[in-house]
């Protein structure tokens, strides 16, 4: 029977990969509503996942081979988790002002799963470090794995691949405009006059072919549109349609104009909440690492 080894390395692998799990859980605040039924499932997986990871190692140095095959096929119920979230957000995003896209809500998902693997994967060296070693050993590589972690589910966000500033929200008859940029016609006299009192307008230039080809994404650009209005409010309700959040593209340079009409008038925090929007897996493509791209570049 399984000694008292056993039961410090179990101990040890889920206390730190539940502690692991709720850390990168509240990153995804932005993101995710995280209300208190939501925190309360994500730990309960962690702590499930917690488990698996812990027990692993010790079950096979122990020959409890009936224990790691149940470990197993519990390990394959995570992949569940992507459709869980999926599902939910897809139907959330249906009452939403604003849609996060499916291409947003993909990423999420994908998070969440990938971040339970990433607990099981903790407990597992820890459950192991102290199993073979002694309960400092096991933190140690705790601590090695939370670094890891660390660095694993850092992404890029839209400053690292574009360059973001004001810009000017003007009409031209009817037709509205941000910069050289055209967003849309308006053909109401008193909704032109809401734009020009209230909207703001960015300008987000592309750093390289990299960053042009990420911001074409539409997906991309909807999440753009959803930080913004989740951060400074939106000035919208759900039959005022022509008060949504609106990114175009220039065809000829890249460049994408968004204009908003936000409750929070603050050019200053618009551009930083822009700045945050991470840049979805989806939608990021690197056509300089080809040669292909890079001569199509010079």
């Amino acid at each position: 029977m399984p000694g008292a080894p056993f039961a410090q390395a179990m101990f040890n692998g889920v206390v730190i990969g539940v502690l692991i799990r709720y850390y990168v859980l509240k990153r995804d605040y932005r993101q995710y509503p995280s209300y208190p039924h939501g925190v309360l499932t994500h730990l309960s997986l962690g702590f499930i996942a917690a488990v698996i990871g812990s027990i692993a190692i010790p079950a096979l140095m122990e020959k409890e081979f009936t224990a790691v095959t149940f470990l197993a096929l519990a390990a394959t119920q995570f992949r569940e988790v992507r459709d869980m979230e999926r599902i939910m957000l897809l139907n959330l995003d249906q009452t939403s002002l604003v849609s996060r896209g499916a291409d947003y809500i993909e990423g999420i998902a994908r998070i969440f799963e990938a971040r339970n693997y990433i607990v099981m994967f903790t407990s597992l060296l820890v459950g192991g470090a102290t199993y073979w070693g002694n309960i400092f050993y096991g933190w140690l590589a705790g601590i090695l794995a939370f670094l890891f972690s660390q660095k694993l589910m850092g992404g890029k966000i839209i400053k690292e691949i574009a360059k973001i500033r004001e810009g000017r929200v003007h009409f031209e008859g009817a037709s509205l405009y941000v910069e050289q940029i055209q967003i849309m016609n308006l053909g109401t006299a008193e909704v032109r006059e809401t734009y020009l009192q209230r909207a703001l307008g960015v300008i987000i230039e592309p750093l390289d072919d990299n960053g042009r080809a990420t911001l074409a994404n539409n997906g991309q650009r909807m999440a753009i549109a959803y930080d913004a209005a989740a951060l400074l409010g939106i000035y919208k309700d759900t039959d005022t349609g022509e008060f949504m959040p609106i990114l175009r593209r220039d065809l000829d340079t890249g460049r994408v104009a968004m204009v908003i009409v936000p409750l929070e008038r603050d050019i200053h925090f618009l551009i930083e909440a822009v700045k945050r929007v991470p840049v979805l897996e989806s939608a990021y493509v690197t056509p300089l690492r080809s040669s292909i791209g890079r001569k199509a570049a010079d």
